[in-house]
C-alpha cells in the first residue's frame, strides 16, 4: 500500500510547489502596483476640559444633617412586625475641614477622573462620600453616602476617595467628603 502512495506524493509535492511559485510571482506578472492615494486627516477642536470641584470646607465645629432619600411606604402596607435594626450611624458626621479638606482637595484634583461616558451624556452632580481613615490619615474605605443620581459619577468619586493618603492627623477618622462634577 505504501508503494502505491509514493507516486501520488511526488505529484502532490510538485503541484503544491507550482501553485506556491505562481502565487509568489503573481504580483510581478500583473505589472506595476498602483500607489495608494495620500491619507488625509482632519482634526476637530478638542472639547473643553470638564471641571471637577471639591467644595470649600465648612467652618470647624459645624455638624451637617445627613440627607437621605425618604422612602414612603404605600398606605395599604401593614406596619413592620418588629423594629428593624438601624444600618447607619445615628451620630452626625462632620465634613472634612481645614488642612485635611485642603489636602484631600489637592489629591482628589489629581486622582479624580470625570468619566468619558458621563461627559458625553452631559451628566453633572454632587456626590457625598463617607471616608474611613486610619491613624496615619490614609483612606482605608469609602462608601457612597449621598448619590448624585448618576452611577458613573458616584463610582468615580468613591474610587478616587479610596486613593487618599497622608491626610493631616487632625482629620477625623470618619468624615464626609463632598465631590462636585460640573461641565463647563
Amino acid at each position: 500500500m505504501i508503494s502505491r502512495a509514493r507516486p501520488f506524493l511526488g505529484w502532490a509535492l510538485l503541484i503544491s510547489f507550482a501553485l506556491h511559485a505562481l502565487l509568489i510571482a503573481a504580483p510581478a506578472l500583473r505589472g506595476k502596483p498602483q500607489p495608494l492615494p495620500p491619507l488625509t486627516v482632519s482634526l476637530r477642536e478638542a472639547p473643553p476640559a470638564p471641571a471637577v470641584e471639591v467644595p470649600s470646607p465648612e467652618p470647624p465645629g459645624r455638624i451637617l444633617p445627613q440627607k437621605r432619600p425618604r422612602h414612603a411606604a404605600p398606605r395599604h402596607a401593614p406596619p413592620p412586625a418588629e423594629p428593624r435594626p438601624v444600618a447607619r450611624q445615628t451620630v452626625s458626621l462632620q465634613r472634612l475641614s481645614g488642612e485635611a479638606a485642603r489636602a484631600a482637595g489637592e489629591q482628589m484634583a489629581r486622582e479624580l477622573l470625570y468619566p468619558l461616558a458621563a461627559i458625553e451624556r452631559g451628566l453633572q452632580g454632587e456626590v457625598l462620600v463617607l471616608l474611613f481613615l486610619d491613624e496615619r490619615g490614609n483612606a482605608i474605605a469609602a462608601r457612597l453616602e449621598e448619590s448624585s443620581g448618576h452611577a458613573l459619577l458616584d463610582d468615580a468619586a468613591v474610587r478616587a476617595a479610596r486613593t487618599l493618603r497622608a491626610l493631616p492627623a487632625s482629620a477625623p477618622r470618619e468624615a464626609l467628603l463632598p465631590v462636585r462634577f460640573r461641565l463647563r
